[in-house]
């Protein structure tokens, strides 16, 4: 059974995971103190939307050439030319508060960019994590990725707000930092990061996107997994947006916003940790199910009141099981997908994922403005059962067994490969 002691004299996924969680929790400061800074700087709450909006634009826009760059381009290397442009844009946004400069443009020009990089480093990653943990692991080392975001969600916020509080441009000189730690500690990744070995000419850019699209669209459980997260990822975040901007109006100050996350990481970190038990007891599939219909009765709280307090409750009962459902999954689709299409593959299922995101941020404004809070909530509760009913409805998604099935199905395809 994977353990997360297995795991911990795995040098190189350790690494790779502080690396990560390091550069994870300086990106939440950051995004955090976007849309704050974006506001005082115009006023304007489309504005502030707007700032999480193009960095999600730009991780959505490279995710395609980013996943036959991780097929053709050491790991290694793609991940530190990431986190190494990382730090120089942060830091000009620091260096430009340090000067008295801060302007909206600039601000934009980095979340964007920002959001490029994070496009960049995320199919390499995924690629580099297969090489570096074993199947039997796999489950594990990605409930691991879970905490670590929430580890993000835990600290991130309260301490963007801490350090926007004593002066603008200190959270992005702190996130400057954390890339520069990432990029040490990938350095210190001794697996073998190549791409897996092409026998003939190379084929050309198109040809490598057309297979791994060719990949997901040509399998059913692929598909529906496709269309699932992606219309998840604009109904559950656009929900989650309605709520933070019901208690911005409300004039919920950055501190008790910052403790709304914190609160959630907490329950995310409790998740995550719990998550490899969980996924081990319970069908795959079934597991998928659950967390997809997990958000629905939660919504009738946070309409009916808009407090800090119930929207941290509401949000901590769902992170609870979250991390058990992405993990799970997350990592059946990884161990049955072929290691040379692995980054175009998940590429091209983030990229329809992350391409429905930016467009979160508008939907929330607009529903707040023409329904009300409560109205909106309800309205995205009606738009999640619908969503759920998608994975529900799908045998090939029910029918994913438990992982010790699983696991040994995909050992067996990989020894074949080799």
């Amino acid at each position: 059974m994977p353990s997360y002691r297995s795991l911990a004299h795995n040098r190189d996924f350790t690494a790779l995971w502080i690396g990560q969680t390091v550069s994870s929790l300086g990106s939440r400061m950051s995004m955090f103190v976007f849309p704050l800074l974006a506001y005082a700087l115009t006023g304007s709450a489309v504005l502030a939307a707007a700032a999480e909006a193009v960095h999600l634009l730009g991780v959505a826009g490279t995710l395609l050439p980013a996943g036959v760059v991780a097929d053709r381009v050491d790991r290694r290397r793609v991940m530190r030319v990431a986190s190494g442009s990382g730090v120089l844009l942060y830091a000009s946004l620091a260096v430009a508060g340090i000067a008295g400069h801060l302007v909206l443009a600039h601000v934009l020009v980095v979340a964007l960019l920002s959001g490029v990089c994070a496009g960049l480093f995320a199919p390499a990653e995924t690629s580099a994590v297969r090489a570096v943990v074993s199947t039997e692991d796999l489950t594990t080392a990605l409930s691991q990725n879970q905490a670590r975001e929430h580890i993000a969600g835990l600290l991130g916020a309260p301490l963007g707000g801490a350090l926007y509080a004593v002066t603008r441009w200190l959270p992005f000189a702190a996130d400057a930092m954390t890339y520069a730690v990432s990029w040490v500690l990938l350095g210190r990744i001794r697996t073998d990061l190549s791409p897996v070995p092409y026998d003939g000419p190379r084929k050309r850019v198109r040809d490598d996107l057309t297979a791994g699209a060719g990949f997901v669209l040509g399998r059913p459980f692929f598909r529906t997994m496709l269309a699932w997260s992606a219309l998840t990822n604009l109904v559950v975040n656009a929900l989650f947006f309605v709520a933070v901007l019901r208690l911005i109006q409300d004039g919920v100050d950055p501190v008790h916003l910052g403790l709304v996350e914190t609160t959630a990481g907490a329950a995310g970190i409790v998740g995550a940790v719990l998550a490899p038990w969980i996924i081990e007891r319970f069908p795959t599939g079934g597991l998928t199910v659950v967390i997809a219909w997990s958000f629905l009765p939660l919504l009738v709280p946070m309409a009916l009141w808009n407090s800090p307090v119930v929207v941290a409750a509401a949000l901590s009962i769902v992170l609870l099981l979250n991390p058990a459902g992405n993990a799970g999954i997350g990592a059946y689709r990884i161990a049955v997908t072929p290691r040379d299409l692995l980054g175009r593959s998940q590429s091209f299922m983030q990229f329809t994922s992350m391409s429905m995101m930016p467009m979160a941020p508008v939907l929330a404004g607009l529903a707040l403005s023409l329904l009300g809070g409560a109205g909106a909530m309800l309205a995205f509760g009606l738009l999640v059962a619908l969503v759920a009913l998608i994975p529900t409805l799908s045998p090939t998604v029910r029918s994913v067994p438990r992982p010790e099935v699983w696991r040994a199905t995909a050992a067996e395809a990989d020894l074949v490969a080799v």
